[in-house]
């Protein structure tokens, strides 16, 4: 073992049988990573064909979709993006926590993997990237930095280290190549989507993957997370339950992103606490989310449940990434509120106004399905409206509105994707909502909601 790989004072931990096998190194050239996604896609197609000819053999139907999740191919498909990592596997997170209860099971059993899991860099190539951001040199500046990541995700991987003043700190690193490989990788995955037949071609999706381009490119910036980190900050300062690190910036660079570390165990662990602490917290959550929406103006949209820490003895939660933070549109945030006023004031006709207004659902979806569409605007209203703790465990009304939802979705005519602002939105709060159903809890929702939006005013217009 040189030098150069030794990370603190002392010898190096030793390396587990699993540490060594999650050990690989990001492919960072452009040419290297388009190999990947080639073999990824030659060996799906293979696994496709070989699946066809079984079937065709026993006489039995094809289609392109039941022919790529085959158990070979899950498998690949896994492999393969957690290899890759960035854009092309924060794709994968985002489409899981997105889609909720209306994947197949199959296709989320690929990215819930994603979510949990990813590989990390070897020692060697950690180390080269640290050597660029901050020098030859820098190890003078750390008693210790531990080599093995305490996390690691799509864009970048966490380290523990302690300063030679003696500040614990969580250092996040991200990717070689990750920044510039952004808009193949998005483009990549979506013609894989596309050819697997998740991804209809009648949808017009580039002004959605123009937005996702533009979101990845945010969060790949350390030094604009440093700053909404900064910000959140300083709107919890004080509050009650909420933890958030503070940012080092004499340590924090395009690529590295250095920040206090703070203690907490994983946000499932609540599933071992009491029922009264389970709903106290997800209560808790679920008015950020509301005050975010509709009093900071600012939201971070991603609603990972490894973005969130829970400690035990004092019940707080350690908020964590702030990449995916985005200012919201006036426009957006008071579409919801209108909504929100119209469904817990049970006015279904302004419900469905206003849904349309917001361009949620075209007009034509009403004209040719009204039936369905008031169906599921009767389940909602109904769920929202009653003063009572929301059970976030039972789940017999989504089934119901996954029906009625496919059903209309059988009509071309109403496919489009609504204003891509409103999707980073719903995506915040339906992904709050799966980790409440994780945790079964119960939540007055309607009373935090009628409190937040008592205690705010709508957003103002943006300036011309």
């Amino acid at each position: 073992m040189s030098s150069d790989d030794t990370f603190d004072e002392n010898s190096r931990p030793a390396e587990s049988r699993e540490d060594k096998a999650r050990q690989r190194a990001v492919p960072s050239g452009r040419v290297s990573r388009l190999a990947t996604f080639g073999r990824l896609a030659s060996g799906v197609a293979g696994g496709m064909m070989a699946e066809g000819a079984r079937r065709l053999a026993r006489g039995e139907g094809i289609n392109a979709r039941d022919l790529v999740l085959t158990p070979g191919n899950v498998q690949r498909m896994t492999d393969r993006l957690s290899h890759l990592r960035g854009a092309a596997m924060k794709m994968g997170q985002m489409i899981s926590m997105d889609s909720g209860d209306f994947l197949p099971p199959e296709l989320a059993k690929i990215l819930a993997t994603l979510r949990d899991q990813a590989n990390f860099m070897p020692a060697k190539q950690l180390d080269g990237v640290l050597k660029q951001e901050w020098g030859p040199d820098w190890r003078k500046q750390f008693r210790w930095f531990n080599p093995r990541p305490i996390a690691a995700a799509s864009i970048g991987q966490v380290h523990k280290a302690l300063t030679r003043d003696g500040q614990e700190l969580a250092i996040k690193v991200q990717y070689p190549g990750i920044a510039d490989s952004i808009d193949s990788d998005v483009d990549n995955v979506m013609t894989l989507l596309r050819v697997s037949g998740f991804a209809p071609p009648e949808l017009e999706i580039d002004a959605l993957l123009a937005e996702a381009k533009k979101q990845l490119h945010e969060e790949a910036d350390y030094h604009r997370e440093g700053a909404q980190m900064e910000m959140y900050r300083e709107r919890l300062a004080g509050e009650q339950g909420f933890v958030v690190p503070r940012l080092n910036k004499e340590l924090t660079r395009g690529r590295i992103l250095a920040m206090s570390f703070e203690e907490g165990s994983s946000i499932e662990e609540l599933e071992n606490e009491t029922d009264e602490r389970r709903d106290e917290v997800m209560g808790r959550l679920m008015r950020l989310v509301a005050r975010e929406l509709f009093e900071f103006g600012v939201m971070q949209t991603d609603p990972n449940f490894a973005n969130f820490r829970y400690r035990k003895e004092t019940g707080e939660i350690v908020l964590l990434d702030f990449g995916a933070c985005r200012d919201v549109d006036p426009d957006v945030g008071n579409a919801y509120r209108r909504l929100l006023e119209a469904g817990l004031a049970g006015d279904k006709d302004k419900v469905r106004e206003e849904t349309i207004a917001a361009g949620f659902m075209l007009p034509i979806v009403v004209e040719k399905h009204g039936e369905r569409v008031d169906k599921m605007i009767d389940i909602v209203v109904n769920e929202m409206r009653e003063d009572a703790p929301f059970d976030f465990g039972d789940r017999a009304f989504v089934p119901l509105l996954r029906d009625e939802g496919m059903q209309i979705a059988q009509d071309k005519d109403t496919w489009a994707f609504p204003p891509v602002e409103t999707l980073f939105v719903q995506r915040k709060v339906s992904g709050t909502a799966l980790l409440g159903a994780r945790l079964k809890a119960q939540v007055n929702v309607r009373r935090i909601s009628e409190e937040v939006l008592a205690s705010t005013d709508p957003l103002p217009a943006k300036a011309a």
